[in-house]
């Protein structure tokens, strides 16, 4: 009996045993998921989807006969190479901000309305430059045309010097990524009722006629040949920081902690681009 109940003992051990290595191995895989999937106080799994959908499949970008196949008309205060980001904030703040986003993109809305307070708050203060680059993988990975048709739009807002509140406005009022709403121009007219002032005659035939519809095309190129993982895409001065920077996960407050760290003993930036980019 007593060489029994040792064996007895011994094998309930080592299943014990057997059962600690495998919960152990499943809480990694946890772990692990967690910290892929999550951004620390505004991300969640919803907007980990969102990046997964929006960049599943084909190369992204507008199909040819969405496009428009003319001369490529670059928006008003468009900087960078080959005239592709649209600034915010002062032209001389000591970091820059790069942004790679898709109207549609469901992560990019969920990572917009969580920071835009936070991104206000840095550039209006001159600590932070925003470089915004608009990619259009979604009309590629789930067809329509809303990411080009928005974009476009998005850059007609800059034309009028209301490409800030505008952008902000169509990701409050971004519909569902299986919802091509954005391909109608109805719709992007409609919501620019939402900002004080864009809604002109000249908006509306910037809109209707496409008139930077090839310049979207490029942007979406540039997207593509960047390599770049998903979006939205996130660098701080060159370095990526979406979703996390090191073993950091983004946060509003690590955002301005890292645009702190990087700025010290610098001074605010005080020149403000041309108005049709404020």
């Amino acid at each position: 009996m007593n060489e029994k109940n040792r064996d007895g003992k011994r094998a309930a051990r080592e299943r014990l045993q057997q059962e600690r290595e495998l919960q152990k191995a499943r809480e990694k895989r946890r772990r692990l998921l967690i910290v892929s999937a999550a951004v620390v106080g505004v991300l969640g799994l919803a907007a980990v989807v969102g990046v997964i959908a929006a960049n599943t499949g084909g190369g992204g970008g507008g199909k040819d006969s969405d496009a428009a196949g003319g001369p490529v008309v670059a928006p008003s205060g468009a900087e960078g190479e080959k005239s592709l980001a649209l600034p915010a904030g002062a032209s001389d703040a000591p970091s820059t901000l790069t942004i790679w986003e898709d109207f549609r993109c469901p992560a990019c809305a969920q990572f917009e309305n969580g920071f835009r307070e936070t991104i206000h708050e840095l550039t209006d203060s001159g600590q932070l430059k925003v470089e915004y680059h608009l990619a259009t993988i979604i009309d590629g990975n789930m067809g329509g045309s809303g990411s080009l048709r928005a974009a476009n739009a998005a850059a007609c807002a800059q034309d009028a010097g209301k490409f800030v509140p505008y952008h902000d406005v169509l990701y409050q009022n971004q519909p569902a990524e299986v919802d091509d709403a954005f391909a109608k121009n109805s719709k992007l007219i409609e919501l620019a009722g939402k900002v004080e002032g864009l809604d002109t005659p000249a908006f509306r035939k910037c809109v209707e006629d496409g008139t930077h519809d090839s310049w979207v095309d490029k942007s979406a190129e540039a997207f593509r040949a960047g390599d770049f993982s998903g979006t939205p895409t996130v660098l701080l001065n060159g370095e990526p920081v979406f979703p996390q920077k090191g073993n950091e996960q983004i946060s509003p407050a690590n955002l301005k902690k890292w645009v702190e760290e990087a700025n010290k003993d610098k001074k605010p930036g005080t020149e403000q681009p041309s108005p049709a980019a404020s």
